[in-house]
């Protein structure tokens, strides 16, 4: 049987201990299971979490699906928790859109396009303006009832959509409506939540979710495992 060399050399240090014939595999296994490579990866690790290269840690949400491998960051859990939970709740009610687009008039046919064909291509429902609204319907009325039959609202951020904030038009009302409800999810595009901050203090004191890191299809994948019930 092998003895322990600690009585006769110590183990102050990581060598003695790992040459100990007695606690060297012990010390070995410890150090595999704890040392820095695994504790400081950013590649996915046994927990399913890992490290964005902002250097947040990322993982699960609690409504993920068990073969899901979307991760999310601490801020963009907070933010999406009350929205889901929402969602759950009028899960059971008929004849609601998943999701309402709001978004600037400039962004119909780019970024907003994109992001409802990402959307409404995995199964999602999304009002939007430009299918949504009859020729010579009023608009405002329509945007009205498009809110109210929607889960979940999406405010498409981009540097057109500050500019008609700033001049109060469709777009704020819309944004006005959706803030009166914790249903509201800001997706910054093309520009930053501090550009955001100082045209709606209100709206940028929401975080949500950006592709400055992720790409629009990214967004969207976390979007329809949002609304999925």
């Amino acid at each position: 049987m092998a003895r322990c060399t600690a009585p006769v050399y110590g183990h102050r240090t990581a060598s003695a201990a790992a040459n100990c014939p007695a606690c060297g595999s012990r010390y070995n296994r410890g150090y595999n299971s704890y040392g820095y490579s695994s504790s400081y990866s950013s590649s996915s690790n046994g927990s399913g979490s890992r490290s964005s290269s902002s250097g947040q840690p990322r993982t699960k949400a609690r409504w993920s699906s068990a073969g899901s491998t979307i991760l999310y960051t601490p801020a963009e859990i907070r933010t999406l928790t009350p929205v889901r939970e929402n969602v759950e709740k009028r899960s059971g009610l008929l004849d609601l859109r998943d999701v309402f687009l709001c978004h600037a008039w400039d962004d119909r046919q780019g970024a907003a396009k994109e992001l409802h064909d990402l959307l409404e291509s995995k199964g999602v429902s999304v009002w939007f303006s430009e299918k949504d609204v009859l020729l010579g319907s009023p608009l405002l009325r329509e945007i009205d009832k498009g809110l109210a039959k929607s889960r979940v609202g999406i405010v498409l951020v981009t540097p057109s959509f500050l500019k008609r904030i700033k001049g109060e038009g469709i777009a704020d009302k819309e944004l006005s409506a959706l803030l009166a409800r914790d249903l509201l999810v800001p997706i910054v595009h093309n520009t930053t939540f501090e550009d955001l901050r100082e045209v709606s203090p209100l709206l940028g004191s929401r975080s949500g979710l950006s592709t400055i890191e992720e790409s629009m299809a990214d967004v969207a994948a976390k979007l329809v495992e949002l609304v999925t019930p």
